[in-house]
């Protein structure tokens, strides 16, 4: 058993808390949200007031947190984790960041004696709840190791990735994927309303033939075909659209910075920007479909 500190306990965070009290390991959680620690409270977990506490105790500190400068801060600031953090302690920040601010904190992280990895997530809150999650790791090879029995405790595949940064650089190639694909998914069933055919009859041609992609077979964006998908509930959110356009703009800068060449990538980007901005930011991505039904792309 090791005393984990889990700071950022939101829709992700939180269920992923409770699995590693599910292991047998010693949670402290933090988190602004008062409803949050309760719930992590009457889960087993004990909380801390602010990170620097939690951290100073823990073997292994946990961060889910929003975006890059929110990491930054934590990590490096006076007072923050890298500074407060054991000898020997293990950092796993599973934020969807930046490639370039995940290998900045990860080299004070090494600078200080300190194991880390960043450790992005896919599988939405579904996944964090089953702890069936897939996680993208970058870090060392001994920092690697030191991590997934933990993060085995949250998820079901464990993926380790390369070096410091390259966990965030495989999320943001996997999520730009992502919404390409379902816009393409989505045009396509638009169009065969369009054209007569029924929805049913598209998925059960396309989900076994050259069309089938994920965004097809397990989230597909009309009601009927797959049953769990976010479009038999009205679009309530597993993944909302303002987190896919986050990840389509980190995209968009890696791809500037590394001068890479992605029209499609800059195309859902800015087709998920105009969605957000329509009133529909805290929807399922998959709702795009309506936007796209409606003319506005």
């Amino acid at each position: 058993m090791a005393h984990v500190a889990f700071i950022g306990l939101g829709n992700m965070g939180l269920p992923m808390a409770q699995n590693l009290i599910k292991a047998g390991h010693q949670v402290t959680g933090v988190d602004l949200s008062t409803a949050a620690k309760d719930k992590l409270k009457a889960s087993g977990g004990a909380l801390a007031d602010n990170a620097g506490a939690a951290a100073r105790e823990a073997d292994v500190i946990v961060t889910m947190l929003p975006s890059g400068k929110e990491v930054r801060a934590l990590y490096l600031d006076a007072g923050g984790i890298v500074a407060s953090a054991k000898k020997g302690a293990l950092l796993i920040d599973s934020s969807t960041i930046d490639v370039e601010s995940a290998r900045a904190v990860a080299k004070a992280a090494t600078e200080k004696g300190l194991l880390m990895v960043d450790a992005p997530v896919s599988g939405g809150v579904g996944g964090a709840s089953a702890g069936t999650l897939t996680f993208m790791v970058g870090g060392s090879d001994a920092a690697f190791a030191k991590a997934k029995p933990f993060l085995d405790a949250m998820g079901k595949t464990i993926v380790h990735a390369g070096g410091d940064g390259n966990g965030q650089a495989a999320k943001i190639c996997n999520n730009m994927i992502l919404g390409i694909s379902m816009i393409a998914v989505s045009e396509a069933f638009v169009l065969a309303e369009k054209l007569g055919l029924d929805p049913q009859k598209l998925f059960d041609i396309s989900s076994k033939s050259s069309g089938q992609c994920w965004s097809m077979t397990s989230y597909c964006p009309v009601p009927g075909p797959v049953p769990a998908s976010p479009a038999n509930r009205d679009y309530q959110a597993g993944f909302t659209a303002a987190m896919m356009l986050k990840d389509l703009k980190l995209s968009q800068d890696a791809a500037k910075a590394a001068g890479a060449v992605t029209p499609l990538g800059a195309d859902a980007s800015s087709l998920y920007s105009r969605y957000v901005e329509s009133g529909e930011a805290g929807r399922d991505f998959s709702g795009i479909i309506r936007f796209i039904r409606g003319g506005a792309a």
